[in-house]
């Protein structure tokens, strides 16, 4: 399957997404041709390197055996800095890197957000192309052009808007990965359906197990259509001056506990738990049935994503850390609510009591 997302300039811009299943099994033509006379520099997971690495040659990546075009990133949050992408561009310097070159992102959010970030400002721009092996990734990050790096003050306040020329979405990835990596990116699949197809809400409740078990037809279907939707919000409003804003479904509070926690609970748990936040609001102020709630609390259950605030966690902590988001309109409170399953709307007067009042009903100290 190949999504368009089409930038509308002159001259066009167009980010593709290719997905299929043993697409890493063609990659190597792809890439050649996508590539042209410009020289690859690698940036792998270096976790990902250890399990897929030895692999690349038998299906025939472009991988040039040149000293340095393979770049080993550890990806953890933490690495997510200033100094990593430093780290990253000096290295590619040594190994020759110039305006003819492009970088190639193989991991899971992390190494696509930074070496996207880092293909957007390396003398001053070069391709990137993304390779995303986590669900997570293959649903979301790697998917509209978002790159960024974070401060000890917040998540992503660094970073840009650069598109990939190419995503290689390929399900077989997944068989690799961690139960609780699916987890985390069935998270960003729920948030998706929430935000605008409540077909696939039906099929990921009527689905869990098949998705649990890795079906591949089963995952292609949710990334598709997840990606299906990103594709469309994003050719709409690239650059997030509106409708690209409903993305952040979950987001408002779950990137607040991810920095509160120092990182400790993950980024799919945390939307999870921020979208039922954004929930509760929406009931609370009449424009959520109390139905829809309950049925995004059950699928959050099934999936074992908490839907509760830990006790350790102060109410006002999370209104000052909301505050300091860089999704923040001046001084309001801003939230994108779901008003029925697969429709959300945008909403700025949200009163700072009542918002506090449903983080304490929701676990909240």
């Amino acid at each position: 399957m190949k999504i368009e997302i089409n930038l509308g300039e002159a001259p066009a811009r167009v980010s593709e997404i290719l997905i299929g299943e043993d697409l890493m099994k063609d990659l190597g033509g792809v890439l050649h041709i996508a590539l042209g006379n410009r020289s690859a520099f690698w940036i792998w997971d270096e976790a990902v390197w250890e399990l897929w690495g030895n692999r690349t040659a038998e299906l025939g990546w472009p991988i040039d055996t040149i000293e340095g075009r393979i770049i080993l990133f550890t990806a953890s949050e933490p690495e997510k800095r200033l100094a990593s992408v430093e780290l990253l561009a000096r290295r590619m310097v040594s190994a020759g890197a110039n305006r003819n070159s492009a970088i190639i992102a193989v991991g899971g959010g992390v190494t696509g957000d930074v070496a996207a970030f880092l293909a957007s400002i390396y003398m001053r721009g070069i391709p990137c192309f993304q390779i995303p092996t986590t669900l997570l990734a293959q649903v979301d990050s790697s998917v509209g052009g978002k790159t960024g790096v974070d401060l000890p003050e917040g998540k992503n306040l660094l970073g840009t808007f650069h598109q990939p020329q190419q995503v290689y979405i390929d399900p077989g990835f997944l068989t690799t990965l961690p139960d609780e990596e699916l987890r985390q990116g069935m998270a960003e699949v729920i948030k998706s359906a929430m935000i605008g197809d409540e077909v696939l809400w039906k099929f990921v409740e009527s689905n869990s197990a098949a998705i649990k078990r890795r079906d591949p037809n089963t995952l292609a279907r949710i990334i598709s259509a997840s990606c299906l939707l990103k594709a469309k919000i994003v050719e709409a409003d690239e650059k997030e001056s509106g409708r690209r804003r409903a993305l952040n479904l979950g987001h408002t509070v779950g990137h607040a506990l991810e920095k509160l926690t120092g990182f400790r609970l993950k980024h799919g748990d945390c939307v999870a738990t921020g979208m039922v936040v954004a929930a509760e609001l929406s009931r609370r102020i009449g424009k959520l049935h109390a139905e829809d709630l309950q049925r995004l609390e059950s699928l959050c259950e099934t999936w074992e994503m908490p839907v509760r605030i830990p006790a350790s966690i102060k109410a006002q902590d999370i209104v000052g850390a909301v505050r300091a988001d860089k999704k923040r309109i001046g001084d309001k409170l801003h939230f994108i609510i779901p008003v029925r399953i697969g429709e959300v709307i945008e909403f700025t007067e949200i009163d700072q009591g009542k918002f506090v009042e449903v983080l304490k009903a929701l676990g909240a100290g």
